[in-house]
Order: C-alpha cells, then sequence, then structure tokens
C-alpha cells in the first residue's frame, strides 16, 4: 500500500484529471483479486453470491449496484428509466463489499463500462476505452472506512453558503421579472418559506450568456436588491454554449483570442443549442477557462450570489454536418414507398442529430499546445467549466460564498460545487431513484445536491408532490423545478396548502441539524446519507434494505414512494423512536422494536426515526434562512442521556468560504422531556 491502504496503478499515458489531490506513487502488481484483460483495457473481478457493490454516483437503480451495465459517459438524457446505462455525471467509483472489502477508482476521462453481474452474475468486468488510465485501489474493514479513504484522496467536498438550505423554487421559465415578484409573492402571502428563485434560459437576451433582456428584466440591479430586501435570492443559469453572433462581445473576445474548441482543421467548432449555433469555450484550455469564469463577474456586479451551470455534457442540439446529412436523408425518401425498416433508418437520422458521438469526435481541445480529441476527455468538459467558475469567484467575490452547481459533472468537481440530480420526470419512480443517489453521490463527495424535486418533465399530482417533499426536506439542494409546459407546480397552487406550508416549516425547523450534519460530513469525509447497511453489518435485512437511509448520526428516514398508499413496511434496525410530524409543533411518538413493521404514514405527514441514544435538534420554522432564531433550539430525543451533538453555524465568509462556528451541547432527558447544556 501506498498511503493509509490506497495503491494506484497506472496503465499507459494518463490524461490528467485533477480528480485526485496530492502525489501517490504508482505500484507494481495488481492485488490478486484483480485479474487485468490481455487488451490492457479491462479487469474483472470475481463476486461472491451475496456481496454488494455499491457507488457509481448518479445512476440508476438501487443502492447495490448488481445486476446491470452502468457506463460512466456524461449523458444529455432526461428519461431516467432502469434500462439507462448513464446519466449527466461520470462518476467511476465502486465498493465490493464481501469477503474482500475495497473500492476501485477507474480514473479515465472518457466512457468506463462496469457490468457489475449482468452479462456473468458473479463476475464485475471494467472496460475502459483506450489502454491510458490509472486505477486506484483503496482497501478498508468497511465500506465506510473504504468510502473516507478514497473521499481523503479526492479531496474535502465543497461547503455551500447556509442560504442554500433553504427552499428555492425554479420553473422553465419565469420570464419576466413580474413572473418572478408573482412566484415570491405566492410563497410570502402564504406563509410558505422561500430563500430563492431561479432564472432559467429565458432571463437572457436570446439566449446569450452573461446577458439579461432589458425588456423583461428592466434595471436588473435593481430588482436584484429588491428582492434581497425580502430576503430572496435570485440564481440565474449559465449555459456551456455562447451564441454565434457578430456584435456580441463574449462570441468576438472568445474568436479572436482562440478560446474555444475547433474541429479537425483548426476552425471554431460550432453546433447548435437554445441560441441556434454556438461555439464551446474550451475548458481544459487553462486561459480560455479564465477567460470565462470572469465573465460571472457582469451577473456578480448586479448583486447575484448564486449560479447553475446547465448543457454542460457539452448538450448538442445539432451540428451543421449532421443537420445537413440529416436533411438529405429525409430528401432521398420523398415520394417513395417507405418501408418500415426504411422508416426506422429514417427515425434514427433525425433523433441521432442531438449528442452524436460524430459531433464529439469532431471537436478538439487545446491543453498546452496539443491538440486532444474531445471524445477522449468528454467526461471533464463540465467539471472544468465549473472549476472555471469557482476559480474565478476567489478573485471577483472573495467577500462571498457564491452558490454554484452544476448538471455535468466528474470525480473532483466535488471540490468546487455541487449537483443536482439532472433533469428527471414526476414519476413515483423517481422518487425513490432521488433516494438511491443521495448515499452512491456522497461516496464520490458530492454532499451538497438533491434532485429536481416533484419532477421537472410530466405534470404532477398533489399526493406526489407531498410525498416527494417527505423526501425532499432532507436533501441538501431543495429545489422544486419544472419543464416548459408542465403543470404549475409552486407549492401554493395546490389544494392542501396547509399541508405543504407544514412541511415546508418543518424543513426550516430541521437545517440546524442538516446543516450540521452536512459540515461534520465535509469535514470528515464522512456521508451525510448512509446505506442502512454501512452501520448495520452483519444485519442481513438492513443491508438488503433500498429505500431508506440514515441522514447524520441521528436518525433514519423512510419515505413512502407508491401511490395510494396509507403506509409502507419499514425495517427498523435498532429499538428507534419514531416521531410523526404533522407540522414543527405538532407530532406524536411511537417506539419500534427492531424487526419489520408496518408504519401508517398519511401523506400530509413526516415521519422521522430516532436512533437510541440520540437526539434530533428543532428549532421555530421562519420564512427563510437569515430569520431562523438559534436561540429557540430544542431536542426530540430517544433517551439521550448525555448524548453529544455539535451544532454549526456559518459565522461569516474568509476567502469565499463560509466560516463554521462549532457549539456542543449535552442532550439530557426522553422523547417526553429535553434539555442541553453548553459544554
Amino acid at each position: 500500500m501506498d498511503i493509509n491502504g490506497i495503491s494506484k496503478f497506472t496503465f499507459g499515458a494518463p490524461f490528467n484529471t485533477n480528480a485526485v489531490q496530492g502525489g501517490i506513487s504508482a505500484s507494481s502488481g495488481m492485488p490478486p483479486h484483480i485479474r487485468m484483460g490481455a487488451d490492457a483495457r479491462s479487469f474483472k473481478c470475481s463476486l461472491c453470491k451475496d456481496d454488494k457493490v455499491y457507488g457509481m454516483g448518479e445512476a440508476v437503480r438501487g443502492i447495490n449496484k448488481r445486476g446491470w451495465i452502468y457506463e460512466t459517459y456524461c449523458s444529455d438524457d432526461p428519461m431516467h428509466t432502469e434500462t439507462k446505462r448513464s446519466l449527466y455525471g461520470a462518476h467511476p467509483f465502486v465498493i465490493v463489499d464481501g469477503e474482500e472489502v475495497f473500492g476501485l477508482f477507474v480514473d479515465y476521462p472518457d466512457r468506463v463500462v462496469f457490468d457489475i453481474g449482468y452479462t456473468k452474475v458473479n463476475e464485475m468486468s471494467v472496460t475502459i476505452g483506450a489502454p491510458d488510465f490509472d486505477i486506484y485501489v483503496i482497501e478498508g474493514e468497511t465500506p465506510l472506512e473504504v468510502v473516507r479513504r478514497f473521499r481523503s484522496l479526492i479531496g474535502k467536498s465543497y461547503i455551500a453558503p447556509f442560504w442554500a438550505f433553504g427552499f428555492q423554487q425554479s420553473r422553465w421559465s419565469y420570464n419576466t421579472s413580474a413572473d418572478v415578484r408573482n412566484v415570491i409573492d405566492g410563497y410570502r402571502k402564504n406563509d410558505l418559506p422561500l430563500d430563492a428563485v431561479y432564472l432559467d434560459i429565458d432571463y437572457m437576451e436570446s439566449f446569450k450568456d452573461f446577458t439579461v433582456s432589458e425588456e423583461r428584466f428592466p434595471d436588473f440591479p435593481e430588482f436584484v436588491n429588491e428582492a434581497k430586501s425580502r430576503n430572496i435570492h435570485l440564481v440565474p443559469i449559465i449555459d456551456a454554449g455562447v451564441k454565434i453572433e457578430e456584435g456580441y462581445d463574449v462570441y468576438e473576445q472568445g474568436r479572436d483570442n482562440g478560446f474555444f474548441c475547433k474541429d479537425k482543421d483548426g476552425r471554431d467548432f460550432v453546433a447548435a443549442v437554445w441560441p441556434g449555433k454556438v461555439c464551446f469555450p474550451d475548458f481544459l484550455n487553462e486561459k480560455a477557462a479564465e477567460w470565462f469564469g470572469m465573465k460571472y463577474k457582469r451577473l456578480t456586479d448586479a448583486g447575484i450570489d448564486g449560479f447553475w451551470n446547465d448543457m454542460n455534457e457539452p448538450a448538442i442540439f445539432y451540428s451543421e454536418g449532421c443537420l445537413e446529412r440529416a436533411i438529405d436523408k429525409v430528401a432521398s425518401y420523398k415520394g417513395r414507398n417507405v418501408g418500415i425498416y426504411d422508416f426506422f433508418a429514417l427515425k434514427d437520422a433525425v433523433l441521432g442529430l442531438a449528442n452524436s458521438s460524430e459531433d464529439y469526435s469532431s471537436m478538439y481541445h487545446n491543453v498546452n499546445g496539443k491538440a486532444v480529441c474531445h471524445n477522449t476527455v468528454h467526461n471533464l468538459y463540465g467539471f472544468n467549466m465549473t472549476k472555471s467558475a469557482s476559480d474565478a469567484f476567489a478573485k471577483i467575490a472573495p467577500d462571498k460564498n457564491i452558490l454554484m452547481f452544476s448538471r455535468a459533472s466528474y470525480i473532483g468537481m466535488h471540490r468546487c460545487s455541487g449537483i443536482w440530480m439532472g433533469d428527471n420526470q414526476s414519476w413515483w419512480s423517481h422518487i425513490k431513484l432521488n433516494l438511491q443517489m443521495l448515499p452512491s453521490l456522497n461516496m464520490c463527495g458530492f454532499l451538497y445536491t438533491g434532485a429536481d424535486m416533484v419532477g421537472f418533465g410530466d405534470n404532477c399530482t398533489e399526493e406526489l408532490a407531498l410525498r416527494w417533499l417527505a423526501l425532499g426536506i432532507f436533501n441538501p439542494l431543495m429545489r422544486n423545478h419544472s419543464a416548459l409546459g408542465t403543470r404549475d407546480q409552486e407549492f401554493y397552487r395546490f389544494e392542501n396548502r396547509e399541508a405543504f406550508r407544514s412541511l415546508l416549516k418543518l424543513r426550516y425547523a430541521l437545517i440546524p441539524y442538516l446543516y450540521s450534519e452536512y459540515i461534520n460530513a465535509a469535514e470528515t469525509d464522512d456521508m451525510m446519507f448512509k446505506p442502512l447497511a454501512f452501520e448495520y453489518r452483519g444485519d442481513k435485512f438492513a443491508e438488503a434494505v433500498e429505500d431508506q437511509l440514515l441522514v447524520g448520526g441521528s436518525i433514519m428516514i423512510a419515505p413512502v414512494c407508491e401511490p395510494n398508499a396509507i403506509g409502507r413496511s419499514v425495517y427498523i434496525p435498532e429499538k428507534m423512536l419514531a416521531v410523526f410530524f404533522k407540522s414543527e409543533n405538532s407530532f406524536r411518538t411511537k417506539i419500534y422494536d427492531k424487526g419489520h413493521h408496518f408504519v401508517e404514514i398519511p401523506n400530509d405527514e413526516v415521519v422521522v426515526f430516532i436512533r437510541g441514544g440520540k437526539a434530533l435538534p428543532l428549532v421555530n420554522s421562519a420564512a427563510c434562512t437569515a430569520e431562523l432564531d438559534f436561540s429557540t433550539l430544542r431536542f426530540i430525543a430517544n433517551g439521550a442521556e448525555g448524548a453529544i451533538f455539535t451544532l454549526c453555524r456559518e459565522a461569516g465568509v474568509q476567502n469565499g468560504r463560509s466560516v463554521i462556528e462549532k457549539q456542543t451541547l449535552a442532550v439530557f432527558g426522553d422523547e417526553a422531556e429535553t434539555s442541553f447544556e453548553v459544554v
């Protein structure tokens, strides 16, 4: 072993992804349980019948990843069905938990295929796109020990500003400042807490990055200050593609300085996204990345202190060449009797325009003066776009901790931002998928994360919205986001407004706990969300649970993920105190012994299970995080006589990072009566 149970094995000439921090020398001779293939770009591991495999970050299916094929390749695909192999993020890290417990990180910036017991039930095979990569093998006694060692290898996680733990409302799109005011009014007048409203692509002038439509958002800095006076942060979107338009200074500067990706002939690579034809900044070119990052200053100068980076896989609707060939294909069928196979070919010609491998293979980066084909470093694009912004914030706003999260990502981006789980759907299965991605992303360092609550695409129901909210109140990034053409799903629009109000206020009452556990996980390389299997080792029932999570050190959650349910089966891994919250101040409790229980959970309640000897802190809710009063702190305890809880608060900002103030509290009492003292 090189350091702390971590070994590195280098093959060929790997591209430096910057995923790993600190130097670690390469070892020779792979461990005996990893068998390298003769092709120099694959390896296999045997799996015993009961071995479990965790990880893969943002991916479909369960917490245990056995039985499917996964590909780490940043993909613009909102239809997250269980048959998909890749989503928006690329996170090639797995943990094998069996007789041997070890982690594998394949550091390679293009496609890596993990066949985890699909082709052969008791074998994991991994195939890398080219024979130039690093493999890190992380040994440990338990999966959690492996996670901590891996996280120490890749660096500390991003800490979002405290206000970003409040509830955030988004939609594609709020088209005018009047629309945004109406949303803020809708929440404030209905006594629904809110901290942020998002600006999707329509706030821009003709979808041009770092512009604001004067027609739809006049006097933008004044409007930002108006929102801040109501304790609302405005969070605009930034897309990867820069519109090709004479007179648009961002385009002209990028063109004149050679800051855009090129084609094989050295000309600017041209594709199309929202504005029509665009060029893509070359974020692997250090000068280009610095140039683009400093453009965020136009919006921070207007008072903006939060951003979301989108379309940065990069998403491509079409390129000129592919579009021309598709049009020719369609035209060739005119007047013909189109048979079924010709029809399929015609259909594929059109549907295959977006995000085609042909386009990615036609795009080149300038890396230290060398042309590098995009398709060999594809997974680094979103990472480096977001890093360019983070690096710029340290220069342009060192007195602020600016919210930043991204759609596309790779291992290592967790140091400079969070991610959201991409464009999902208003499906019941996506509540469960939201839950199952939380621990997998935590394993890869992404702590500030969450799904588009209630679902981005399709039309939600009120029941689904309430059930998703019951999970969403525990997501660090708690954002309600919906797509153009779908039902309006701001919470004040639903009939049972009182239930939404109560659950939103419960989130705010829980923020001291959630923020404190988040900070603890970030500082100690721990997980905020853990599978039961990570804590209850040797308990075969706990190890099989896929729809319950431990959140921090004190509680377990078990949200309802099915329609028309009066409750659900819950496995209680130890004696626990269940708290059924109707609201922050209205709840009932019940002790459950270890075992299987059916727990009735109305759709206007949230149940939290407090572990033995632990306590859950609460404060009085407020309209926004800025108005939370920590002097109202109280505890609900499960026999927590002398339990210790470390309360964390944001005490300021230094060098662009939150300064954390900590207070250690000793809790005394039980579920009926609690008090605490400062230690």
